[in-house]
């Protein structure tokens, strides 16, 4: 029977790695440092029930916290390629299999389709494990045949962005997607399709430029890192001390760039007023 008990194995830690929330007995949190366990960390919407800290989560975790029960994961063939032969520490090629091994996805995006309160929703949901949660062709390609299937089912759309901006190691093929969504984009608001944009911890770099501001609705989870380059590389270029608490979602929502900001226990209720707001007569 030890083949039988390795397969289960097997299986249960893949299943555990789609996921990023913390497995185990015991969470430290890294903010206020305390310790919860991690069915109270799972009971409070996986945030610290100390200082309210929202622990980075990936796309399968989202997917349960926003979905009413199943959901069909689309375009999952999809999977990133090594054009340019690119090496820098190691190649590109074994970072990609390193990564698909270590957390069981296929890339750094994830789309699903499924119900909120009730309503349709087509979700595309990043992984920061997965490569950073880098912004490549794949990253690019998915998002847009996620919009085509929202402009020919007519079902709102939302990404959930985390995320340390472009796949340098694609160059161009990388860059190229800004332009490729934003212009996707453009097609889903000339339909009236609803599009949401939800950024979480941290939203950065070339997705911030593009897809990741153009919702019709953008919001963000409380105290998330949000903006193109770095608060370091900022203070370096215009020689000046930038503002307390510069690029949190609260500060962004102070200046106008959010709509709102949701806490992680109330995403889904929110959620659903807003596909109920947006919705049309069929």
């Amino acid at each position: 029977m030890g083949w039988f008990k390795r397969l289960k194995d097997g299986i249960q830690t893949a299943t555990r790695n789609k996921k990023e929330a913390p497995e185990g007995l015991w969470y430290k949190c890294k903010r206020c440092k305390e310790t919860s366990t991690v069915k109270e960390l799972r009971e409070n919407f996986l945030k610290c029930s100390h200082c309210n800290y929202h622990i980075r989560i990936g796309s399968h975790d989202y997917f349960d916290l926003l979905f009413d029960g199943n959901f069909e994961e689309l375009f999952d063939d999809l999977r990133s390629k090594d054009f340019l032969e690119f090496t820098d520490l190691q190649p590109y090629h074994k970072r990609l299999e390193d990564a698909q091994k270590k957390t069981s996805l296929s890339e750094a995006i994830s789309v699903a389709i499924g119900k909120v309160n009730r309503r349709k929703l087509i979700v595309a949901a990043m992984d920061f494990k997965f490569i950073g949660g880098s912004m490549g062709s794949v990253m690019g390609q998915r998002i847009a045949q996620a919009i085509d299937h929202a402009l020919e089912t007519r079902i709102p759309l939302m990404i959930i962005s985390k995320t340390g901006g472009a796949r340098m190691m694609e160059s161009a093929f990388s860059l190229m997607q800004m332009a490729k969504t934003s212009a996707k984009l453009s097609e889903l608001a000339k339909a009236k399709v609803p599009y949401f944009s939800f950024l979480t911890d941290p939203t950065t770099g070339g997705v911030t430029a593009s897809f990741a501001m153009l919702g019709d609705i953008n919001f963000a989870e409380p105290e998330a890192l949000i903006g193109f380059a770095g608060p370091r590389v900022i203070k370096e270029t215009i020689k000046r001390d930038l503002p307390e608490g510069f690029q949190t979602s609260e500060f962004l929502l102070e200046h106008g760039f959010l709509d709102f900001i949701v806490d992680r226990k109330d995403l889904k209720t929110r959620v659903g007023d807003l596909l109920a707001l947006f919705a049309t007569k069929e």
